[in-house]
């Protein structure tokens, strides 16, 4: 039978990385906003199911702790 060795390692402090905002990932939230706002704004009653799919996309992919996909 084989015998297992551990070889005790402490931990390094992982530090946080300094996020930097993305232009394209901003952009991106921007257009969703404003296709939001221009289907809302133009038939309210007939583009309500694109705006709660594009709002449920929107609350669903952007949240605070969102970082853009490198």
């Amino acid at each position: 039978m084989a015998r297992v060795f551990t070889i005790p390692v402490t931990p390094q402090p992982k530090r946080k990385k300094k996020r930097s905002p993305d232009d394209r990932f901003l952009e991106g939230q921007r257009v969703l906003a404003a296709a939001i706002k221009y289907l809302s704004q133009s038939d309210p009653r007939r583009n309500r199911g694109a705006v709660a799919f594009l709002s449920e996309h929107f609350r669903t992919r952007f949240r605070m702790s969102d970082k853009p996909r490198r």
